[in-house]
């Protein structure tokens, strides 16, 4: 059936990017290196307009407590610095003039907890997301069957192939957060 597969393929589609985009979400936790991922939430206020911050700047890793953010245009640098210290990274910003640096604490065991708890929600969020998207695959593969484009047999085969995709991506997500979980945890 067309439909059937036209169905699955765009639930397959949207999991996909649920599982990137959680998996983008979890590079952003700080845990006790240095990575320029770090910085992908925040925005600056730039001449009044919120621009993403690696839109303004090199955010680099100098070594593995060490950020340093390089801006393109030097009067954005007080901007730039502001939008760090309200953020919720929890880092504060040296600045020279000319580049930002950022030092990375070493965690205590309860912040590093905390973390944990925080890739816990991201990835709960994630699988949330997942079984959403196979609910109203679900509800599209029930209306088919009920206004007669599709057998009840091929009914069944889509709901299974798409209990199959949902695992899947699940465990996908699962993976991730694992990595990260060990990542935050490792001394």
């Amino acid at each position: 059936m067309e439909l059937i597969d036209e169905l699955l393929s765009d639930a397959k589609d949207r999991m996909q990017k649920s599982v990137e985009s959680s998996r983008g979400e979890l590079a952003t936790v700080r845990t006790g290196r240095a990575s320029p991922h770090l910085l992908d939430r925040i925005t600056v206020d730039y001449y009044g307009a919120p621009t993403p911050l690696k839109q303004l700047a090199n955010v680099a890793t100098s070594d593995a407590r060490l950020l340093t953010v390089t801006p393109f245009d030097k009067s954005s640098i007080e901007a730039i610095e502001k939008a760090i210290r309200d953020s919720d990274i929890g880092l504060t910003p040296s600045n020279d003039g000319n580049l930002i640096r950022l030092q990375i604490p070493e965690l205590t065991e309860e912040r590093r907890r905390e973390m944990v708890k925080v890739v816990h929600g991201v990835a709960e969020e994630g699988r949330i997301a997942i079984r959403n998207i196979r609910r109203d695959t679900m509800h599209d593969l029930r209306e088919l069957k009920k206004e007669g484009e599709a057998g009840e047999d091929d009914e069944r085969r889509a709901e299974a192939s798409l209990q199959k995709q949902t695992d899947e991506a699940i465990a996908e997500i699962d993976s991730s957060l694992k990595g990260k979980e060990e990542e935050i945890l490792e001394v």
